[in-house]
């Protein structure tokens, strides 16, 4: 089980995305867009510069209409498996 303690979202909707991190200090990049969502995680949260980090996909789903775009955290980690502990 995942335990997201800190989420930065970094894009609103089309897509909806978060940089995220567990208590141990692992990244997860979250997305959805297009009625698909996705949780994986990578080395590091610059893993786009880094084209040997193909990540670990841990969790995907389908919600919604194939055009949405856009979703809650809370949402999107319930329908991930995700647990959010969020801290200020």
């Amino acid at each position: 089980m995942i335990t997201i303690t800190r989420a930065v979202q970094t894009c609103w909707a089309c897509p909806s995305q978060w940089d995220a991190w567990d208590a141990e200090g692992r990244y997860y990049y979250l997305r959805y867009r297009g009625g698909h969502g996705s949780a994986t995680r990578y080395a590091t949260e610059d893993f786009w510069k880094h084209p040997h980090d193909r990540g670990g996909r841990i969790a995907s789903f389908s919600y919604g209409h194939p055009l949405e775009g856009s979703i809650t955290l809370e949402k999107f980690a319930e329908l991930a498996g995700i647990t959010l502990a969020l801290t200020p």
